[in-house]
């Protein structure tokens, strides 16, 4: 049985209930995927590679080295939809004074404005090329307010294979309105990422057990590039 990280933060109840309820095989993925890349941009990774912690005290929301791991999959990812055409789409924050999201305070930033304006761009290592579409969000979701469906719909995308940050957050949020819209959810194991480890693994569990089917890089691969899993 392959070991997804989550393992560690089930309780021995929750690992019978499993046992009992849980998801024994993957729900599957149609015949026209679309490549996801959700919020892969410089202010949660910061513009040199630093551990999570030393990264913050430039980049509060920086994820550290965790973060770059992943874009460093995802840019392997992207490479396989590219070579087999697969429909690629970036989702990113809008840059306007629109209210954020997040309920919380923060401290405020004193960072030159060229600089927060450099961090809301998409890391080098997964850019988007042209045609490649870049859709802007007010909201966690990829759905919220965009014109992801439309665009989607176009497309005859019936899958979404999602990479990006935070698990928690703005992944989650995607996942599920991706779900609720009838589309074929998957998560990559290796590609997505967030701030703090427990919140990371307990909802890709989530997402696996009810929403999404959370798979690893290679059968990813496998799947973009049309062959088995």
């Amino acid at each position: 049985m392959a070991m997804y990280g989550w393992e560690t933060y089930l309780s021995e109840r929750d690992k019978k209930h499993d046992e009992h309820w849980g998801k024994k095989e993957l729900f599957g993925f149609g015949k026209k995927p679309a490549l996801l890349l959700i919020d892969i941009y410089y202010s949660v990774l910061g513009f040199t590679r630093e551990p999570i912690f030393e990264s913050m005290k430039t980049w509060p929301s920086s994820t550290g080295l965790e973060g770059w791991a992943a874009v460093d999959k995802t840019a392997e990812l992207l490479a396989v939809a590219r070579a087999n055409k697969v429909p690629v789409v970036h989702i990113k924050g809008l840059e306007s004074g629109i209210a954020q999201w997040v309920h919380r305070h923060s401290r405020r930033s004193d960072m030159p404005a060229e600089m927060r304006k450099r961090g809301n761009e998409i890391v080098a290592e997964v850019a988007p090329i042209a045609g490649e579409v870049v859709l802007e969000k007010t909201a966690p979701s990829a759905f919220q307010g965009t014109p992801l469906m439309f665009h989607l719909n176009a497309l005859d995308v019936d899958t979404l294979i999602c990479c990006g940050e935070t698990t928690s957050g703005c992944v989650r949020a995607s996942v599920v309105d991706g779900a609720t819209n009838r589309f074929r959810m998957g998560v990559v194991h290796e590609c997505v990422f967030d701030r703090t480890e427990a919140s990371h693994f307990m909802n890709l569990y989530d997402m696996h057990q009810k929403y999404a089917d959370v798979i690893f890089l290679d059968q990813a691969k496998a799947y973009l590039a049309g062959k088995p899993m």
